[in-house]
């Protein structure tokens, strides 16, 4: 009897093996992966680390190859979203910005001021906020893995150091294609102009446009002072979490262990992307920000009045997103900060 108990066992594990190897076979031979910037942007080092880890725990079954400026979709970053929906890329690391002309919900995130520091930005995605994200991502058509972050976007221009609203006076400042932000520029006083990055810097070489917003990890790697962007505030006035996503189909293609892998090496890059997306912009750590002073660039940080001057003048942009949004979901985010 004991004989015939390991045979069972035995041809049931062959058969497990043996699926799972059908199942490898049917697998492509390379997953495009969709990012907008590469390494060593915290962006691209979060892909990179994804593919790596997949890689390594699949054995090499599943094998991804990145494939930033997402040229999947020449280069517009709004289009990023539907063709992950259509198909056409199988898997990426997005912005919650460049995907919410699709779903209205990731607006969430670029409420001007909502999120004050980084333990804000947690108490939304690893909370009930980011459950609720993640279950709207997959109703739109996208499996959600995980969460990295591009970081907090703060304002730089050659003209003049911005302190208050009346600063930003005529200032022509880049904006991503997200109506939102042309909303909060307009309010601000400044003359907000869309476009996608691959345009911006041209712009910025120029002079076309004075200035942009954007997180000082990508400020620094493309050494935007060249650029003219000797002047920098820092305000915190959005964030730009990422969120790594997996086609529908392509997801079901996998065994329910190379799923399981896949998801975990998400999370895991997505940490370490966290990591390397702060690293030199926290209180114990402002390396990154004295070495962009150390180029002769004005770094202004704004007073609590200062601050306030902004958040007031955004206050009508933030009232009529909220019910855009979703009254109850930024309820929920507001309740999730507070209680940080």
């Amino acid at each position: 009897m004991q004989f015939f108990k390991t045979m069972m066992v035995a041809s049931a594990a062959v058969a497990i093996l043996g699926a799972t190897s059908s199942m490898a076979e049917d697998y492509k031979s390379e997953y495009r992966v969709s990012t907008v910037v590469p390494a060593p942007f915290p962006w691209g080092l979060a892909a990179d680390k994804w593919a790596e880890l997949t890689k390594e725990r699949t054995n090499g079954r599943i094998n991804m190859k990145i494939y930033p400026g997402v040229q999947l979709v020449q280069g517009d970053q709004t289009r990023e979203f539907t063709a992950i929906r259509q198909g056409v890329i199988d898997m990426a690391v997005g912005s919650t910005i460049n995907w919410s002309p699709q779903i209205t919900e990731l607006n969430l995130f670029s409420l001007p001021f909502l999120m004050p520091d980084y333990a804000a930005i947690d108490a939304l995605t690893q909370g009930p906020v980011g459950t609720k994200i993640f279950e709207i991502v997959e109703k739109n058509g996208a499996v959600p893995l995980a969460w990295a972050e591009n970081g907090f976007r703060e304002v730089t221009n050659s003209v003049r150091p911005i302190r208050m609203p009346a600063d930003m006076k005529g200032l022509k400042l880049r904006v991503v294609g997200s109506p939102i932000f042309s909303d909060m520029f307009d309010a601000f006083g400044a003359n907000p102009t869309q476009m996608s990055w691959a345009d911006a810097q041209p712009a910025l070489t120029t002079g076309a446009v004075d200035g942009q917003e954007n997180p000082l990890t990508i400020y620094s790697v493309l050494n935007m002072q060249d650029l003219g962007q000797k002047n920098v505030t820092l305000w915190h006035y959005v964030a730009d979490p990422l969120i790594f996503v997996v086609n529908p189909k392509v997801w079901d293609s996998f065994s329910p262990e190379d799923q399981k892998i896949l998801r975990q090496a998400a999370i895991d890059a997505g940490a370490y992307g966290v990591m390397v997306a702060r690293k030199g912009l926290t209180k114990d750590d402002e390396s990154l920000i004295k070495q962009i002073e150390s180029h002769g660039v004005d770094i202004v940080t704004l007073s609590d009045q200062e601050r306030q001057a902004f958040v007031d003048a955004s206050r009508d942009v933030y009232k009529k997103w909220k019910e855009k949004i979703g009254a109850d979901l930024v309820d929920m985010a507001e309740k999730s900060i507070a209680n940080r």
